[in-house]
């Protein structure tokens, strides 16, 4: 890239992802700090020795419903100490400069790391999630970590243990990590993962965790759940019988399953890491729309090979198309991000940390 395209991509990169997340923070209205709620709200029964779950809670999506492991209200709880006229604020100022960081990680050239900075700044899953206080933008962190510290095992199996203490789905990482070989980094998560599960159990007795199952057994509905994005869920809107998008679903599920050990199995570490973060993804029975700022990660690894249509991806979930992207667009979009690094990285190599770029700033 000659140096004129290089400052206004740069320039692009920080002005368009500003403007776009000003626009949907002050447009955002009662929507602001919505998963917030449901997190500040669990720190503060923690604090006030009161169950974390609600037990009439039988659907996902609900204002103010945690549905997160034990440990994350633990995590939260330092907000709470926080005075109540600052809102989500400072949540959502940590939750965007993890965003940032998390594409600074990236272990990929500086020119690809601009450009996902500024696709992902105007994607609709970023701002969204951000509105909302949601936890992606700290999962896209962890996973890019994750990926950075792929021949480290100690900070791979911390950051692993970390994102499953956030949510259960990164903990499909502990076994990758045992099938790739990465021992140390299994016992690392494990360790962290058991060791805040005793320290919060402690806390919360218990029964959090059987609240938590519960929970989870409820409202875990992937073709029924409104506003879901499973491939089940999206044929079942479609006017699909419950008993076709089940099937659907259970094929989706499948192919994930088949698709990770295929990569496991017969591509690199790095590929097989990142078909296994949109995997994580793919197989939980809830897939809402900004759950899709993952993908941002495959298209990065993608971008870096000069497989220059992986930009369709975000560009298709961008805030200029918002009400105009149809819903089937969400689980096609995972079902390329997952298959495509398979494709691109077979036959490939094993890749070093010099070959991945990694950024002499961060050792």
């Amino acid at each position: 890239m000659n140096t004129p395209a290089r400052a206004v991509l740069r320039i692009g990169a920080v002005v368009l992802p500003i403007g776009a997340l000003a626009a949907i923070l002050v447009t955002a209205g009662e929507t602001l700090g919505y998963d917030y709620d449901a997190y500040i709200g669990a720190a503060s029964r923690l604090v006030n020795g009161q169950p974390l779950y609600d037990p009439a809670v039988d659907l996902a999506g609900g204002h103010a419903v945690f549905l997160y492991p034990p440990p994350f209200a633990l995590f939260m709880v330092p907000f709470t100490a926080l005075p109540a006229s600052l809102g989500p604020w400072p949540w959502i100022a940590l939750l965007a400069i993890a965003f940032v960081a998390g594409v600074a990680a990236l272990p990929v050239s500086s020119d690809v790391r601009w450009a996902v900075l500024l696709v992902g700044g105007i994607e609709w899953p970023v701002l969204y999630g951000l509105k909302l206080g949601q936890v992606s933008a700290l999962l896209f962190l962890l996973f890019a970590l994750a990926w950075r510290w792929l021949d480290r095992e100690g900070p791979l199996g911390a950051s692993v243990a970390a994102g499953t203490l956030v949510k259960l789905q990164p903990a499909l990482f502990v076994p990758w990590m045992a099938l790739k070989g990465r021992l140390r980094g299994t016992v690392v998560a494990i360790v962290v993962i058991a060791t805040a599960a005793a320290v919060t159990t402690a806390l919360v007795g218990p029964a959090a965790w059987r609240d938590y199952l519960n929970l989870l057994s409820r409202v875990s509905a992937p073709v029924t759940t409104p506003h879901n994005f499973t491939p089940g869920a999206i044929a079942f809107q479609l006017g699909g019988t419950e008993q076709v998008a089940t099937t659907i679903q259970l094929a989706a599920t499948v192919l994930t399953l088949v698709s990770v050990l295929v990569a496991i199995r017969w591509t690199s570490a790095e590929v097989s890491l990142l078909v296994t973060i949109v995997a994580s993804q793919l197989l939980s029975p809830l897939l809402w729309d900004h759950y899709a700022v993952i993908l941002l990660l495959p298209v990065a690894w993608l971008l870096e090979r000069r497989q220059w249509w992986a930009l369709a991806l975000p560009l298709a979930l961008s805030l200029p198309l918002v009400g105009f992207t149809p819903a089937a667009v969400y689980p096609i979009a995972f079902g390329v991000a997952l298959i495509a690094p398979i494709i691109v990285g077979w036959g490939r190599p094993a890749e070093t940390p010099e070959a991945r770029r990694i950024p002499t700033w961060v050792g």
